[in-house]
């Protein structure tokens, strides 16, 4: 029964000789959210008159903001633009977000969870909310292809390592 007031993750081993937690690497989430959406199709309805045959480019940033000694605000922007010929049929951003806690990992492993795995982690809601903003719209749904976040990533790490100017680790621009 006294182990019912343990939090999540705690081994219930003592603390070392020096106070230290001996506890591994750990993650939370305290909030998924929406942060920002916007829509906008500045060529209807004349966009509802032509055959639908867009050329559809998707677009993801990842920005991170630490909020406490733990405690990080990662946001994942997606732009979906669809284009017919020349005119622009639908630009819809999302800006998913969430709070998440992250202990005792040093700092690469920091960067690669709010590079990687954080986005992961939001990656459907956003994807759930561009389609709706769409459908809403008057447009087909967009379906997202799924994104190996954790290529990506890893893609970035490289060109810094290659001296690519390139932004921290936790942001950036990714056009797929």
């Amino acid at each position: 029964m006294a182990d019912e007031n343990q939090t999540a993750g705690n081994s219930g081993a003592p603390a070392g000789a020096d106070g230290a937690d001996q506890e591994g690497p750990q993650f939370g989430i305290q909030k998924i959210y929406l942060k920002d959406a916007s829509f906008e199709a500045p060529n209807s309805p004349e966009v509802f008159q032509e055959q639908w045959r867009p050329d559809v480019q998707v677009s993801l940033n990842n920005r991170t903001e630490r909020l406490g000694d733990e405690q990080f605000e990662v946001v994942l922007t997606v732009t979906v633009t669809a284009k017919q010929g020349e005119q622009t049929a639908f630009l819809a951003e999302v800006q998913q977000a969430g709070v998440f806690v992250i202990r005792n990992v040093n700092e690469e492993q920091l960067n690669a969870m709010t590079g990687s795995y954080c986005p992961n982690v939001m990656y459907p809601f956003a994807r759930q909310a561009i389609c709706d903003l769409v459908v809403m719209g008057g447009f087909p749904a967009v379906l997202l292809n799924p994104i190996n976040f954790d290529a990506l990533y890893q893609q970035q790490q490289q060109r810094q390592e290659q001296g690519a100017e390139a932004p921290p680790p936790g942001e950036g621009d990714l056009t797929i």
